[in-house]
């Protein structure tokens, strides 16, 4: 599978510097980049130049190529020029967004789209918060609160520049409590923070808190969950929520397998395929789930849940053995 991570923040963030620092780093030279931009020059001229081709190979080492149509298209078009050897081979796709853009269009073609998922999965979503400006434009503007409330991560940038960060921290913190923050100067961050699969733990740690109707609700389980009730329950939470249903990720023990976890993700309506792992990332065994949603009451979704797996286990058959 090919990892995907997708890069968002608004409008001046430092995407394209991030970029840049990132692609310098041998090790991630090898990345395929997606720029979904419109009506921006969206990177410097030394990263991609002029070309009728979709597809540029550039000093970094890594390929670079601008939207011109349809984002899944592009994508799953880069897909079969890597198997067919038209194009270098990369290790992972970057997708920088347009600044101006809400996240979940994205995330929702990768989710549900079964000839990407086939190929792809998504590894993280980093947004991109600017220290100096980041406090009046997320007070501004509703795009980059939608940002905010989307990311797996969150990156503070110019934070060199600013005197002070503590309420952007905040106003962070407040929409998206489950991402942990961190600060770059001059662009520069470990990119395994950013982009590497498997930190679904960091995601999962945050207390439930609110803010403005947003709610982060947290559900924990000790005893594994039934296949048919996790499924159940995502396909009514996500047609009860609907719009409201920001995103959904956890870590679950289901129990026709308890040793090898699943990944689950639902964005909005739409419920991506359970992902299995091959082993759990830490000691921690326990099935935790995080919503963050808008007017969804707080304790709905553990309600829901425990009803619908009652249900289920009351309709088995009894064991004979």
């Amino acid at each position: 599978m090919i990892p995907v991570s997708v890069i968002t923040g608004f409008l001046g963030a430092g995407k394209t510097t991030l970029l840049r620092q990132v692609l310098r780093d041998p090790r991630w030279a090898d990345s395929a980049v997606i720029v979904n931009e419109y009506g921006e020059v969206p990177l410097d001229h030394d990263l991609i130049a002029a070309s009728e081709d979709a597809f540029v190979s550039v000093s970094t080492g890594c390929l670079c190529c601008v939207v011109r149509s349809d984002l899944i298209e592009t994508l799953l078009d880069l897909a079969r020029r890597r198997a067919a050897g038209e194009v270098q081979p990369y290790a992972r796709v970057l997708i920088e967004t347009s600044g101006l853009a809400d996240p979940a269009p994205i995330l929702h073609a990768l989710m549900t789209d079964e000839r990407v998922a086939a190929t792809h999965s998504l590894a993280s979503v980093v947004t991109l918060a600017d220290a100096v400006h980041g406090t009046s434009t997320l007070a501004r503007h509703p795009e980059a609160q939608r940002q905010a409330m989307l990311a797996d991560r969150i990156l503070l940038t110019k934070s060199d520049l600013a005197t002070d960060t503590a309420a952007l921290q905040a106003a962070l913190q407040a929409l998206n409590p489950a991402a942990p923050q961190r600060a770059a100067t001059h662009g520069a961050v470990e990119p395994e923070w950013l982009f590497t699969q498997g930190r679904l733990p960091d995601f999962l740690e945050a207390s439930a808190r609110h803010s403005a109707g947003v709610a982060s609700i947290a559900i924990t389980r000790e005893a594994p969950i039934p296949a048919l009730a996790l499924t159940l329950w995502m396909q009514g939470l996500a047609e009860h929520a609907g719009a409201r249903l920001l995103r959904l990720k956890g870590l679950v023990a289901l129990a026709e397998a308890p040793e090898k976890p699943v990944v689950v993700h639902a964005i909005q309506h739409m419920v991506h395929p359970l992902e299995w792992l091959d082993g759990w990332p830490t000691a921690d065994h326990r099935s935790r789930l995080v919503l963050i949603g808008e007017g969804i009451p707080r304790h709905l979704p553990a309600r829901l849940l425990a009803a619908i797996e009652e249900e289920v286990l009351d309709s088995q058959p009894p064991d004979r053995g």
